[in-house]
């Protein structure tokens, strides 16, 4: 195998209580590499894994696993984990690994998983929807699409992920997560081939040729995927063709270096919000 074999890679450095005495890896940890990249590679399909496979009627169990050894892994390695959907028969579906220093070859394997009911764990087909996003996805096919618009269209996903993330996960009061301006904002939701909204932000008219961007929320399993950049560069680009010449947002602490990556400069002292350590940043836009 070569790594342009692979359209996935999940990356990891090689940690000290994975190796032996001679700093070589374990050969089991390779295993847990693999399922580990396997994870990723759900997350790379923009499937939050418990509920989609509760939506499409199943779940993934392993029937039989493969490893063969080329070379070793070293501690401090800095190693690729090739993972790609080789085949999907009637209820089955392989998968094929390979673990790469740079461009060397260390590890391959074949991991093979059968779809099947959960309660009885008798195989059933692979659902149609799970095969077509499977090979949409290694056939370089976007996994997701991002709608703008209204609450009347929109607020229904749009409350579902600001419900889990601020709500539910950030336990945010009900009462404080809602307003009039969700009426009059312009709304953007991720889904993925699911349907399952992932993502959401909404734009405000703060004031002459000023944007508000706010309620940012991605849910948890598909953050770091890119979907709360596409979410914003959305939004940013509404603000744009609307004349706008700055957009301002209150952003958490803890996403001001996602911010800042994406153009926006903090602006006055941090101040708290709902409970929660935020700051205002803002972003001049060019307009043309």
């Amino acid at each position: 195998m070569k790594r342009t074999d692979f359209r996935f890679f999940h990356r990891l450095r090689v940690r000290w209580a994975e190796v032996d005495m001679q700093k070589i890896v374990f050969n089991a940890h390779y295993l847990m590499y693999f399922d580990t990249a396997v994870a990723d590679y759900w997350r790379a399909l923009a499937l939050p894994y418990e509920e989609s496979m509760q939506q499409l009627g199943g779940d993934l169990y392993v029937k039989k696993a493969t490893v063969e050894f080329h070379a070793s892994a070293r501690m401090d390695d800095q190693i690729d984990v090739g993972m790609k959907c080789a085949r999907i028969g009637n209820s089955s579906m392989t998968f094929l690994g390979a673990i790469f220093r740079g461009d060397e070859l260390l590890i391959t394997c074949e991991l093979i998983y059968v779809f099947a009911d959960p309660a009885t764990q008798t195989s059933r087909p692979v659902p149609l929807a799970l095969r077509d996003m499977l090979l949409g996805y290694e056939a370089g096919e976007p996994m997701v699409t991002l709608a703008t618009g209204g609450w009347e269209t929109l607020g229904g996903d749009a409350s579902r992920v600001r419900t889990e993330v601020f709500v539910e996960e950030q336990r945010i009061p009900r009462d404080m997560e809602w307003d009039d301006a969700d009426q009059t904002a312009l709304h953007a939701v991720v889904r993925n081939r699911l349907g399952q909204p992932l993502a959401t932000g909404r734009l405000l008219q703060h004031g002459p040729g000023q944007g508000r961007i706010g309620r940012m929320a991605v849910c948890r399993v598909v953050r770091g995927t890119s979907l709360g950049r596409e979410v914003l560069q959305a939004l940013l680009q509404a603000a744009r063709q609307r004349g706008d010449r700055e957009v301002v947002l209150h952003a958490q602490r803890s996403a001001e270096g996602f911010y800042g990556r994406l153009g926006f400069q903090p602006r006055g002292e941090p101040f708290e919000e709902a409970g929660i350590p935020h700051i205002e940043m803002f972003t001049e836009l060019r307009n043309g």
